[in-house]
Parts: C-alpha cells; sequence; structure tokens
C-alpha cells in the first residue's frame, strides 16, 4: 500500500494519505454520476465485471507525484446515455472530489468507457416474451 506525504509542515507531525484512499474517492464519485453503471476490472484479460460498494477501488489507478495525482478509471454505461457528456461529469465529480477531501491537486481523470450496461432494456424483452 503506497502512501503519499501530504503536507511538509513538521510542527505536528506528517499527513499520510493512501493511494486507496484516493481511488476510493474517485471510485465513489465515479459512481454519483448519472449514467454510470459501474466500474469495470480495468485492461487486464478483457473481463468487465459489475462492482459493488466493497470493490471501490477496483479498475481505479492513481499516480501521485510531488502533490498532484493522475486518475485513470474504466467504466460501464447505461444504455441510451450521451457517453461523452458522462464521461465529461465522470472527470468533473473525481476531480473535485478529490482536490476537496485530500488537497491535492488531480490535473487529469482518464475515464475508460469498457461497455455498455443493457440490462434494462434485456429485463423488458424478458417481460414481453413471457
Amino acid at each position: 500500500m503506497t502512501e503519499n506525504i501530504i503536507n511538509d509542515e513538521k510542527e505536528f507531525g506528517s499527513i499520510k494519505i493512501s493511494n486507496d484512499v484516493i481511488a476510493t474517492i474517485a471510485g465513489i464519485a465515479a459512481t454519483e454520476v448519472k449514467g454510470v453503471a459501474g466500474k469495470s476490472m480495468g485492461f487486464t484479460g478483457g473481463i468487465t465485471e459489475m462492482l459493488g460498494m466493497k470493490n471501490l477501488t477496483k479498475g481505479v489507478k492513481v499516480e501521485i507525484t510531488n502533490r498532484v495525482a493522475k486518475i485513470d478509471i474504466s467504466i460501464i454505461v447505461e444504455y441510451g446515455v450521451d457517453i461523452a457528456t458522462t464521461g465529461k461529469n465522470v472527470q468533473e465529480n473525481i476531480k473535485k472530489s478529490v482536490e476537496t477531501m485530500t488537497d491535492l491537486l488531480v490535473p487529469e481523470v482518464n475515464v475508460n468507457i469498457q461497455g455498455v450496461n443493457m440490462e434494462k432494456e434485456e429485463k423488458e424483452d424478458e417481460l414481453v416474451v413471457q
């Protein structure tokens, strides 16, 4: 677990925030955006998985250098949403949440759309067939 020192003041000691904490904040912020169905496991094996609250850091990569955070996140969107707008909203919400909660600068949030969730449409089709 990588930790990053957030303050340089030694009056009371240092504050360290784990990359997992940043990833959790980013994961929650992404799932708050309307149109996001879930997060993807990422690039490994092409396998995507809808994730619940227990796996908030899955599909999120965080790199921190000199109090600047670069965040990559893989998500799945709902069928029918404007994908570009949803991606921009995810970027903005992650940036705002991480900067507000950690005092880090977040100049870069890369959103990778890994899939489209069509579950609602499939359920409606099942109801019609039966």
